[in-house]
């Protein structure tokens, strides 16, 4: 079960909710960065996690947020992140996707060309990935309320490699933990996000990669 003092629930509770009514995305990036729980929702495993990287560089002018790594029995899946501000406008008053939204996805699919396009430096980055999992956190849960928003979000999670979340998720994982913090002990184990130049001695110090490297 996690300390007490792993993190400071109260205080990141007050954080999120100041983030959040300023619509930060500065703030909301920095609580990120130091509470590794509130990721919980966005690990498809929650036990025995890997850790997780911030501002992970590469190209000319791209960077994800964070990215971390599922090492999965077939084959490294490696997942980035980009976080929006907290109220970020997702649908104009024609009920049609913002430009703000719109923007947040290009920037995300450029990723995916870079890397496709980029094979040497994602190997260089990763060290071996046999699939990208891309996720845009955009977003509260009103704005992603009315009909055709949950209409249009059901279809493009369900069309695109891109899946799209809302800011709900952080405080599910506040209340997920005031409920049953044993679920976190894997979190707590990485408490805190750790800076992308610790990457790559990660993965080059991990079995797991040395015989996924012969194989992707």
């Amino acid at each position: 079960m996690p300390k007490e003092n792993t993190w400071n629930i109260n205080q990141v509770k007050k954080d999120l909710i100041k983030a959040f009514n300023e619509n930060s995305e500065t703030s909301l990036l920095k609580i990120l960065k130091d509470n590794s729980f509130l990721f919980y929702e966005l690990f498809s495993r929650k036990y025995g996690i890997q850790p997780i990287f911030r501002e992970v560089n590469f190209g000319a002018k791209l960077r994800c947020d964070f990215a971390w790594l599922n090492d999965n029995s077939d084959g490294p899946e490696w997942v980035l992140l980009e976080v929006e501000k907290p109220s970020m406008k997702v649908f104009n008053l024609n009920n049609e996707p913002s430009s703000e939204l719109n923007k947040a996805i290009e920037q995300v699919k450029t990723w995916d060309r870079y890397f496709l396009e980029n094979t040497s430096e994602r190997r260089r980055i990763f060290g071996a990935v046999a699939k990208f999992r891309f996720i845009l956190v955009a977003g509260d849960k009103k704005s992603w309320e009315t009909e055709e928003a949950i209409k249009w979000r059901n279809h493009h999670n369900s069309t695109s490699n891109i899946e799209i979340r809302t800011t709900e998720i952080f405080n599910r994982a506040i209340q997920k933990f005031e409920i049953i913090s044993s679920e976190f002990w894997s979190f707590e184990e990485k408490p805190k996000t750790l800076e992308f130049s610790l990457l790559a001695d990660y993965w080059k110090n991990y079995d797991y990669m040395d015989k996924m490297r012969k194989i992707f």
